[in-house]
């Protein structure tokens, strides 16, 4: 009787299981890594917290917005106190006078510089 053929080094099952490990560890790579893996997730979850806070400020302002608008259309008071500081109007007699807020810096003279 002649000895049995040599096997392969490799079995089949060996192959199939390094087959399937590399498949799974690339499902896994790309559901972590991928283009709408759980990293873009959270990324677009950050994006979207952002985005709703700015929605909340921008409504705040509009809400603040509005009722200016309305104290001006029905509250005398409130146009005169925007016509006195922001147009810097005044009543017929009365004088404006304005005060920068930042004041210029005094100037060096040459008389006061040492040599």
């Amino acid at each position: 009787m002649s000895p049995p053929p040599a096997r392969p080094t490799f079995s089949r099952r060996r192959l199939l299981m390094g087959v399937l490990t590399l498949g799974l560890l690339a499902l896994v790579v790309h559901t972590v890594f991928g283009e709408h893996g759980y990293l873009a997730l959270r990324r677009q979850q950050r994006e979207m917290e952002q985005l709703q806070q700015q929605i909340q400020r921008l409504e705040e302002e509009n809400k603040r917005l509005a009722e200016e608008i309305e104290s001006l259309k029905s509250d005398p008071r409130a146009v005169e106190r925007v016509a006195r500081e922001q147009l810097k109007l005044a009543r017929p007699g009365e004088r404006v006078i304005t005060i920068p807020e930042n004041p210029p810096a005094p100037a060096d003279s040459d008389k006061n510089k040492k040599h």
